[in-house]
């Protein structure tokens, strides 16, 4: 077989006169953790058919939807628009389409990665930091279009969440229960770098909530509002210096860590320029037609199952919706690969807080959508302290089952403080009310509501 991918040159021509850059100049952090879940295609079979048309077309079904461990959860994407159009169930149709979704996010970190073959590490670096978290954002895309704009906080902040304790923190536990005997250290300017611009992230979150607090009823709304929008241009123009800043000018930050790891781990292009634009636009399609069944399904889901929306959007669908991703963090930390696990992990929590968010928040602006940048008190004080915690925990480089184990801990806290917190959401937060507990005589409990004004209300 020649150093050519098959079916390159046919399928992308324009490709083949190009570089092809070494695997560990141009791959991501972010498809390296997708990488440890893909496995061998069979592309000897695909040799055998005789017409090139149908060959070219296997040896692309075989790389893309064979070419992954998650590739049994494939059946449940044309199982999600069936029990949508035979209209099974809100129910089924949000569990089924949450899980077909873990396998299609993987397949796209894959995708975007052949692409960047071709590109070169820039281009193919921008295109990451598109598509990195791209289930996460279509996923609020949809819920804003629907004009449910909690769902959409609360689907982001949950992948904050997510990764900076429950990835970060499983990484850290698994990688240190077993290296036991030895130190496990990481390279700590890195992880300083991520933690500045979430203490950023943070910040902007915490004043149009100060703000709206601090005004008249009449002023706040409208001053909340343009406060979010620019801080929201601000923290996009942050991130993309901190894209230059990793691309350009300090790359070699960024390699240092996973040069020696990476040598000998030289990878060929497995499909064509063309093939993975267009399993890109194809992959992008129905990662939004599941992400769409998921916003119309999860208020039915929540009342079902009992349970706020809160919880749903916060921990479940992070959980879920990055499975592979978490799952390769994971793996390279059971390696003593820390470096690759904090980047997967603090990387996608930066790339959420600095670009995904403030992205809807202008988004919403073109869209004539008033949303703002305050995801209410209990939302922004847990983001603040998981930001501080992960910072304290990570500020001396080195690591240890200990640190990993409080910040599991942190999150299962978080996770029960949100399990039980029952807030309607698409009512409107004019009409939140506070419950009161009177005890009396015969030691029954009268519940009593106390309507609370809309500026002080949660």
């Amino acid at each position: 077989m020649s150093s050519q991918a098959v079916g390159s040159p046919s399928i992308g021509s324009k490709a083949t006169g190009k570089e092809i850059y070494e695997q560990k100049d141009i791959e991501s952090t972010h498809n390296r953790s997708s990488s440890s879940l893909r496995r061998a295609s069979q592309k000897q079979l695909c040799l055998i058919v005789r017409y090139k048309w149908l060959r070219l077309l296997l040896c692309n079904l075989s790389e893309v939807i064979l070419g992954t461990k998650l590739s049994l959860l494939f059946p449940l994407v044309p199982l999600a628009i069936v029990a949508d159009r035979l209209r099974l169930g809100n129910v089924w149709v949000f569990i089924i389409s949450l899980l077909g979704l873990a396998p299609l996010a993987e397949r796209l970190g894959f995708v975007t990665e052949q692409i960047a073959f071709y590109t070169g590490p820039t281009v193919g670096g921008l295109l990451n930091a598109t598509c990195g978290n791209a289930t996460e954002m279509l996923i609020a895309v949809f819920a804003l279009y629907h004009g449910k704009n909690n769902v959409v906080k609360y689907s982001l902040l949950g992948s904050v969440l997510s990764n900076l304790l429950l990835v970060l923190g499983t990484s850290l536990f698994c990688g240190g229960m077993t290296n036991m005997k030895k130190e496990q250290r990481f390279d700590k300017v890195v992880s300083g770098i991520n933690s500045s611009l979430l203490m950023m992230a943070s910040l902007c979150l915490m004043l149009p909530l100060a703000l709206q607090r601090s005004m008249a009823y009449s002023d706040a709304a409208v001053s909340t509002l343009k406060l979010s929008r620019v801080s929201s241009i601000i923290m996009l123009v942050a991130y993309a210096a901190y894209l230059f800043f990793q691309l350009r000018t300090h790359r070699q930050l960024f390699e240092e860590g996973q040069e020696t790891e990476g040598e000998e781990d030289k990878e060929e292009p497995s499909i064509g320029f063309i093939s993975s634009i267009v399993w890109l636009c194809a992959l992008t399609v129905v990662i939004s037609l599941l992400s769409q069944y998921i916003v119309e399904t999860i208020e039915d889901v929540a009342e079902s199952w009992g349970i706020s929306v809160n919880f749903i959007s916060i921990i479940l669908l992070p959980i879920v919706g990055n499975a592979a991703e978490h799952a390769g963090a994971v793996i390279f930390a059971l390696k003593n690969k820390l470096d690759i696990s904090l980047a997967v992990a603090m990387g996608s929590a930066t790339q959420i807080a600095m670009f995904v968010i403030p992205f809807i928040i202008v988004l919403a602006w073109i869209m004539g959508k008033p949303m703002d940048l305050d995801f209410h008190i209990l939302e922004t004080v847990t983001l603040f302290a998981t930001v501080l915690i992960t910072a304290y925990m990570l500020q001396d480089g080195t690591s240890n089952y200990m640190k990993g184990l409080v910040l599991l801990l942190c999150y299962f806290v978080i996770a029960s403080c949100f399990f039980l917190l029952q807030t309607p959401l698409t009512k409107g937060h004019n009409h939140h009310q506070e419950v009161v507990n009177t005890p009396i005589l015969d030691k029954r409990v009268v519940t009593e509501t106390i309507p609370i004004p809309t500026k002080h209300s949660y």
